[in-house]
């Protein structure tokens, strides 16, 4: 007979601590220490033999791209109105002077001095605006004329930056006009060519003088007459500039003041006086200033006054696609909460025997709060990279789309920018994916809490 000696058995303990539990997923799989919650919801992410891990691919997919789209809407909607006030900034004055009762503004020089004494104002210009009629080479527009001082107007507006490099400076001296860029292409003007401008105020007379002569036979002296009422101004365009905004681009050209105001036949008077302050997004406290100190019956507007309805419009757009995408992230949101109720009924016996061995309620929440955490995790910081990445190549992919198709996709004419802006605020991104994650982690937690409050004796009886 030969001699057996008895070894003793390995043991594993199975006493319901977080120690012993480990050590036997460790033993089983060689698994780096987790924690018990997390491993257990990392195995359940990836089944074996089961559809769950492809419900788990959808749902961060879903969420990925809720987030990946608002990053992009908001960014691009962020970045138009950001673009847009810095446009509206570089042409217009951040604020003008005016008198609502007439119209006009008499002895501008006391008016302006006064606003330089006003604090928050840096420098102020007489203009005048209003619509007329051109005439170039039989090509005939109706833009608004901007009559200013050559000299102070390039202390409050940024000349420089509109001009359009190799297209002339802003030369006003005399009988001279800057037009922009889309209505110089419209009239077909170059620099050193002659525009004809008509004033709307010869157009009124010469209707007054037909309206006298209605029923009545006209004598030549009477039509030589009406004829000399036509005195179009001929003046030399000295130069073009480029806002980068189609509608001040294609609308306007600048005069010199006294020819401005012989157009109009103002006598001296001016529209207005503007001025640039020292913060135009704080420009209410100077206009409130302007007011105390000027007095009645002059008024003062701002641009964002001039612009309100504009930037309202912006704004409400962008509340509104931020709602509307935000569906796509509660979509995404319910089909983890679908995923993991089905996980919790197909791993049923599992959370009986967990709960029999001594897991608590939370532990066995935090298997299913944890799936959730990795799918709100990744979908948000996938999300993220997408957004940024599409961002990226949104310009030249339009290009390309240009090029290649002729598909015009962010008409300049209809949105006023030749490039499509965009502009990605960091506290936008945070409360974007942060609220994408709070939402996966609410989606867990449901099914997660029910799932831990099973009885152990029904659970492993009918499975």
């Amino acid at each position: 007979m030969v001699a057996t000696t008895s070894r003793p058995m390995p043991t594993i303990s199975t006493t319901p601590t977080e120690d012993s539990t480990l050590s036997v997923a460790e033993i089983a799989e060689g698994a780096p220490r987790l924690p018990f919650g997390l491993f257990l919801g990392l195995r359940y992410l990836r089944p074996r033999r089961t559809f769950v891990s492809i419900i788990t691919l959808i749902s961060v997919t879903g969420v990925a791209l809720g987030v990946a789209l608002l990053i992009i809407v908001i960014s691009v909607m962020t970045g138009y109105d950001r673009e847009l006030h810095e446009k509206i900034l570089g042409f217009e004055p951040h604020l003008t002077v005016v008198n609502e009762s007439t119209g006009f503004v008499e002895n501008w020089q006391p008016v302006r001095d006064a606003m330089l004494k006003t604090p928050g104002v840096l420098a102020a210009a007489p203009i005048m605006r209003g619509p007329v009629l051109v005439d170039h080479e039989s090509r005939r527009f109706s833009p608004t004329i901007i009559g200013v001082h050559p000299e102070l107007v390039k202390t409050i507006l940024d000349i420089p930056a509109l001009m359009k490099k190799g297209k002339g400076s802003f030369d006003l001296d005399g009988d001279k006009a800057v037009v922009g860029v889309d209505l110089a292409h419209t009239l077909d003007v170059k620099v050193g060519d002659k525009l004809t401008i008509y004033s709307p105020r010869n157009l009124e007379n010469i209707v007054t003088e037909l309206d006298k002569l209605k029923g009545q036979q006209a004598t030549a002296e009477q039509l030589d007459e009406v004829r000399s009422m036509v005195v179009p101004t001929e003046v030399t365009v000295t130069g073009i500039f480029d806002s980068g905004r189609a509608p001040f681009d294609s609308q306007h050209l600048f005069v010199p003041l006294h020819l401005g105001q012989e157009i109009y036949e103002l006598r001296g008077l001016v529209h207005g006086i503007a001025a640039r302050t020292t913060d135009p997004y704080h420009v209410e406290r100077t206009k409130r200033a302007l007011l105390d100190r000027l007095g009645s019956p002059l008024n003062a507007r701002t641009w964002i006054d001039e612009n309100a309805p504009l930037f309202n419009a912006i704004q409400v757009e962008r509340m509104t696609m931020a709602v509307l995408l935000s569906v796509v992230v509660v979509v995404a949101a319910f089909c983890v909460m679908i995923t993991l109720i089905t996980v919790t009924v197909q791993k049923t016996r599992e959370i009986g025997i967990m709960k029999a061995v001594g897991a608590s309620e939370e532990q066995i929440v935090g298997v299913f709060l944890w799936q959730g955490i990795v799918v709100g995790t990744l979908g948000a910081f996938g999300g993220l990279g997408l957004g940024l990445g599409v961002l990226r190549v949104l310009n030249p992919f339009k290009n390309w789309m240009q090029q290649q198709f002729g598909v015009e996709v962010f008409a300049r004419q209809v949105y006023g920018f030749a490039d499509l802006p965009y502009w990605t605020r960091w506290q936008d991104v945070a409360l974007i994916c942060t609220g994408a994650f709070l939402l996966c982690l609410l989606a867990a937690w449901i099914p997660a809490r029910q799932s831990a409050r099973r009885d152990p004796v029904k659970s492993l009886r009918f499975e």
